[in-house]
C-alpha cells in the first residue's frame, strides 16, 4: 500500500490543498442561514452577537420571579431582563449562587437560582448596585 500523500501528489494535488479544502468544508458547515449566493464576490462573514455591551448596573431593570410549574414541584427564583454579554451574566449568576449558598444556572437569557430567594436576591442585587431591581 502506497502512502496516500505520494499517491495524491502523483495525481497532481498536494496534501496542503486537501487539508485546506477540509478546513473550508468545516467552516461551511458552521454557517447557518446562508443557503446559496449567486454573487461571485460574496464573502461570508459572521455577525458578532457576542460584542453586546453590558448596561451599567444602575441601568439594569432586573425582575425576579418565583416559579414552580414544569420543574417537578421544585421551586426556583428566576432573574429576567439582564442586558449584556453572556460572560457578565454568568459572573452575576455565580455571585448570586455563592451569596445564597445554592445551585443555579443560566438558560435562555435568564438566571435560575434554586429555591425561593426573592427577598434575599433583591437585597444582594441592590448592594451590588442594581438599583432598579424588583
Amino acid at each position: 500500500m502506497a502512502d496516500w500523500k505520494s499517491a495524491l501528489a502523483a495525481l497532481g494535488a498536494t496534501s496542503d490543498n486537501v487539508e485546506e479544502s477540509e478546513k473550508k468544508d468545516v467552516e461551511r458547515k458552521k454557517r447557518e442561514g446562508v443557503v446559496y449566493s449567486t454573487d461571485a464576490d460574496f464573502d461570508y462573514s459572521e455577525d458578532s452577537q457576542e460584542g453586546q455591551n453590558t448596561l451599567p448596573k444602575n441601568q439594569q431593570k432586573l425582575r425576579l420571579y418565583m416559579e414552580r410549574a414544569g420543574r417537578g414541584g421544585k421551586t426556583v427564583t428566576i432573574v429576567k431582563f439582564f442586558t449584556g454579554s453572556d460572560e457578565d451574566m454568568l459572573t452575576l449568576c455565580k455571585l448570586l449562587k455563592q451569596k445564597c449558598g445554592v445551585g443555579g444556572s443560566v438558560k435562555d437569557g435568564e438566571i435560575i437560582i434554586q429555591g425561593d430567594h426573592r427577598q434575599r436576591l433583591i437585597e444582594i442585587l441592590k448592594k451590588e448596585g442594581y438599583t432598579q431591581t424588583k
